[in-house]
């Protein structure tokens, strides 16, 4: 998969793409709706999606609460599994920003990377101040040469699927409704970094990694599916993994902290990603090691059984 960063340099091969647009936080069932009607729109043409990093709510508000449900990275891997064959990862900037609807028409998608198609939600907005709405998306495209689809909100349950819905059910620990929105499990990836080696020393030494700028789950214990993407090591795992700051040694950053079951090797610097399966209970303050170390025990042997049984 390709990616483009600059609408303003692009090479012969990045145009006459049929190409989803939005932000596909998480990649969920809508979202792969809107990539299935890029796909088909237009039958031999490159299928391409178009999205913006930082994300627009990011960039206009960057000290607001964490609210990612994946990195840039991770979206980018999801969207090359999906067959994305040119991935349009715009720099959201001040320039991108201030042009108006006409001028993302003409510049963006007409000029810049010469779409021939492109599929939005029913409640996309683009330009400066979210002026643009899909009737002038459709008007502009009639005027400028590209075909504009509209696809319509999926519902799950009466439910719509939306990246909202699967936040409040990661932030109540519920992975597997969260799963059900996403249609994959919500992973956490990223790279795994040193930390304090408490676990090693409680017999359950963990791989770290960072939640920064991700939405996080709700705290506690998790059953989980473990990726190892890269060196050594890679391949699939069960676990169990903790999220949160850790209330027995006064942890104050909250990060995820995963065993892997039936493991042994080092980890630091490896890609890992962590799909989160069940909410097996929150975080806890025991009172000494042996009853953290007891309830780990107990904690694994849960993570066992849910996940042998998947």
């Amino acid at each position: 998969m390709r990616i483009v960063r600059d609408y303003q340099y692009t090479q012969a091969q990045d145009r006459g793409a049929s190409a989803a647009i939005g932000n596909f936080d998480g990649v969920h069932l809508g979202h792969q709706a809107v990539i299935d009607l890029a796909r088909q729109a237009v039958p031999g043409a490159p299928l391409g999606v178009m999205t913006f990093q930082p994300h627009p709510r990011e960039y206009f508000a960057p000290d607001a609460p964490a609210f990612r449900l994946m990195s840039a990275e991770a979206k980018a891997a999801r969207l090359e599994k999906l067959g994305v064959e040119t991935l349009y990862q715009l720099n959201f900037n001040k320039a991108l920003a201030s042009l108006s609807p006409r001028e993302f028409a003409e510049r963006v998608i007409c000029k810049g990377l010469g779409l021939v198609n492109v599929v939005v939600g029913s409640d996309f907005c683009f330009g400066k101040g979210r002026a643009g709405t899909v009737a002038d998306l459709q008007a502009f495209g009639a005027e400028m040469g590209f075909g504009v689809t509209v696809a319509e909100l999926i519902e799950t349950n009466g439910l719509v699927v939306s990246s909202t819905a699967i936040r409040e059910a990661l932030s109540e620990g519920r992975p597997r409704d969260a799963a059900a929105l996403l249609g994959h499990w919500h992973r956490i990836e990223g790279e795994v970094i040193g930390g304090e080696q408490r676990g090693r020393e409680l017999g359950y030494p963990t791989a770290n990694m960072s939640i920064d700028g991700l939405h996080p789950p709700r705290f506690g214990v998790y059953a989980v599916l473990v990726d190892v993407r890269d060196g050594p090591h890679k391949g699939s795992y069960h676990g169990a993994a903790s999220v949160g700051v850790r209330p027995m040694f006064n942890g104050e950053v909250p990060n995820i902290e995963t065993f892997l079951f039936d493991f042994t090797g080092d980890l630091y610097g490896a890609t890992l990603s962590v799909a989160l399966v069940d909410y097996l209970r929150p975080e806890l303050k025991f009172d000494g090691l042996q009853a953290l170390i007891d309830q780990m025990d107990a904690d694994c042997a849960q993570s066992r059984e849910i996940l042998n049984a998947l």
